[in-house]
């Protein structure tokens, strides 16, 4: 049997990857595990957690797949991409799958388009339909800056152990992120060290990867590369 753990992001919940898991359900029987990891979620309380926290409750969830599982695989969106990477460096997964994961955060370039755009929406009455506007407004209001900071923390623990990732990965990455910048999936791609590693960039996507406009072509990619289709 093939098990299967989903991570999401920073501030985020299982939703940032459920369009995937669910895309995957219908393809196979593998076993899903998509943790909520701790103070994040609909009921998000993320003062006094520390980074480590979120790294095991990932670990936990990834060891009672072992136990169901022959072959298992990770794949982690944003910084549960960092976590995932971790996890690949410390157990045998099989495979890994990065979707526009934090090895570097905020693109100033498309962040500033991003704010122009929600000021043109804000001027014309339209901000509560701005999709970044309703993505980001809950987050940015009720993350403490001590969880900002262990989040750092996390991202600055796993970067060095990125050369130590020996399994088959593929990177995807959005080329209108505003939160992680494309330059993080390139460094991902240059300091992992396995042989079997592919970097697919979707034109038009930003951050919120899963949900792109072209999610059914990275879709498509991620069964292919984890049903050995184009490896």
């Amino acid at each position: 049997m093939i098990g299967c753990l989903c991570i999401h992001g920073f501030t985020g919940a299982p939703y940032e990857v459920e369009p995937l898991v669910e895309y995957l359900k219908e393809r196979t029987n593998w076993v899903f595990y998509v943790p909520t990891l701790p103070g994040h979620g609909e009921s998000s309380y993320l003062n006094g957690i520390q980074y480590n926290q979120w790294i095991t409750c990932a670990e936990k969830e990834l060891k009672a797949l072992f136990e169901k599982c022959e072959k298992v695989y990770v794949i982690g969106f944003s910084m549960g991409g960092m976590i995932a990477s971790y996890l690949a460096t410390m157990y045998p997964v099989n495979k890994l799958i990065l979707l526009s994961a934090a090895a570097y955060y905020v693109n100033p370039k498309q962040l500033g388009i991003d704010i122009r755009n929600m000021v043109k929406d804000s001027l014309r009455g339209n901000l509560r339909k701005n999709e970044l506007f309703r993505r980001y407004q809950r987050k940015i209001k009720e993350t403490p800056f001590t969880a900002t900071i262990q989040f750092r923390k996390l991202v600055s623990f796993i970067r060095p152990i990125l050369t130590q990732v020996k399994v088959p990965t593929l990177i995807a990455q959005g080329e209108c992120d505003g939160i992680v910048p494309p330059s993080s999936a390139e460094y991902l791609y240059r300091t992992i060290s396995t042989e079997q590693k592919k970097l697919i960039y979707m034109k038009n996507s930003k951050h919120h990867i899963c949900y792109c406009e072209e999610r059914e072509a990275l879709f498509s990619q991620v069964f292919d590369f984890l049903t050995d289709r184009n490896i």
